[in-house]
């Protein structure tokens, strides 16, 4: 290859690990076409906003970036692209927003990058792509060649969701359910570990209905059972699980499969029965806690992580209470916690009740306290504890360290080099710390 010719594409990232995964999918068809990733965007010939609207604090992000790379397209000509799940919201209107903008791209049109950038670079057009591809196209891999340079790598099993909880826009931006082929998703795994990946993370909206519209008759923990007998595999892990759809079998799945790690996470959203109606969750806090009773019978080592929304409209003092008390049942190793904020378009958003802004971070606040408490003391648990660590490479916090998780996923950093990296590493835990863990190797 003349790299004389190459170009260079800055990707700017914004929301869940189905984008991360949607940004490496796009880099690796980029290569095709002669671009190299750059983390300069003032050296890149081609930008790429690949952005999120499940939240408002992504999106409004989405709109300062693309305010920031402005001048770039008026003193280098760079193009200028849009893709994700705002993309596929807005469409058309980008375009008429951001006259700067050259490219919208929407969460099923990643396969048409190559096309829609010829038509920029060759005839100047402004090209938007934001159909939904009802045969599945889509979701075919796009596989990396020779040694790959990361240890963990995503790999998407199905995508779109059928639940239309009434606060969430992912049905409206991601389309109906769609699972792919399990062959294929073996395949994909069987070469990503052939190249020296040795963590796979399995991607889904909601992977628990994985199988559903296959001509195949195969459910997830079926899938699961075959991807943990493939060789070079050394873990598997998978997000996001819908609690309604949370089968006995994928329970038992944590206890008799050796690669799946003790790790899941189920958001529960709010431990309110009246809150759970109005969101449209389909379960109830109990049969929530008896799911977690359940996986916690299974496998006692278990790490369970989630979601929980404060401020949702209709949210009284004594649902938010019924919150804290599931937080302090359940005492999950670590929460994912936000505001709740109208989506245009689904019908929480048109609920008169709404909480006050003010209510809401307050709300917010106390739980994240709360949740910052029980993590530090689940984490101080583990102090002295041996444990399997992964290295993936070195800290960010100082090169004399290195970075790697447990099967429980949680962060530990310690004393190494580069060379440990993809191994997995016994580590004896020496200090515990709201986010991450101290640990030391044990070389004997």
């Amino acid at each position: 290859m003349n790299r004389s010719m190459q170009k260079r594409v800055y990707i700017e990232t914004y929301g869940c690990q189905m984008n991360e995964h949607d940004s490496e999918q796009i880099l690796r068809l980029l290569q095709r076409s002669n671009y190299l990733e750059t983390e300069d965007a003032q050296e890149a010939d081609l930008i790429l906003v690949n952005t999120c609207s499940v939240r408002e604090k992504p999106e409004q992000k989405v709109y300062s970036a693309l305010g920031r790379f402005k001048g770039l397209k008026e003193e280098r000509g760079t193009i200028i692209g849009v893709a994700g799940c705002v993309a596929q919201q807005e469409g058309q209107r980008l375009l008429a927003r951001i006259p700067y903008l050259d490219m919208v791209i929407g969460t099923h049109a990643i396969a048409l990058i190559p096309q829609m950038l010829e038509r920029v670079e060759v005839i100047g057009e402004k090209v938007c792509e934001t159909g939904f591809d009802t045969e599945g196209k889509h979701l075919d891999a796009f596989l990396p060649q020779g040694q790959v340079s990361v240890v963990k790598s995503y790999v998407t099993i199905m995508q779109g969701c059928n639940h239309f909880c009434s606060y969430c826009i992912v049905p409206y931006v991601r389309g109906r359910e769609r699972s792919r082929p399990s062959q294929e998703i073996v395949d994909e795994v069987s070469h990503l570990a052939q190249r020296g990946v040795k963590e796979i993370c399995l991607l889904g909206q909601n992977v628990n209905s994985y199988g559903k519209g296959l001509k195949e008759e195969i459910r997830f923990p079926e899938l699961l059972s075959r991807l943990d007998e493939i060789e070079g595999v050394e873990r598997i892990r998978f997000t996001t699980s819908h609690p309604k759809d949370l089968s006995e079998e994928l329970i038992q799945a944590h206890g008799g499969l050796k690669k799946l790690c003790e790790h899941i996470h189920l958001p529960f959203q709010s431990g309110s029965n009246g809150i759970l109606k109005a969101m449209n969750r389909g379960y109830t806090r109990e049969s929530y806690l008896e799911k977690i009773d359940r996986l916690r019978e299974v496998c006692p080592s278990i790490a369970i992580t989630s979601d929980v929304i404060a401020g949702f409209p209709g949210e009284q003092e004594k649902d938010f209470e019924e919150t804290l008390d599931l937080m302090e049942k359940v005492r999950f190793d670590d929460l994912f916690s936000f505001k709740y904020s109208p989506r245009k378009g689904t019908r929480a958003a048109e609920i008169s009740d709404q909480v006050e802004e003010q209510m809401k971070q307050e709300r917010l606040a106390l739980l994240q306290k709360i949740q910052k408490e029980i993590t530090l003391q689940k984490n101080q648990a583990l102090e002295g504890c041996i444990e399997e660590v992964l290295v993936e490479g070195y800290s960010k916090q100082t090169e004399q360290d290195v970075t790697g998780r447990t099967r429980t996923h949680k962060t530990v950093n310690f004393e190494g080099d580069l060379e440990s990296t993809g191994k997995i590493v016994p580590v004896r835990i020496v200090k515990a710390y709201p986010h991450s863990l101290r640990g030391e190797i044990l070389t004997d």
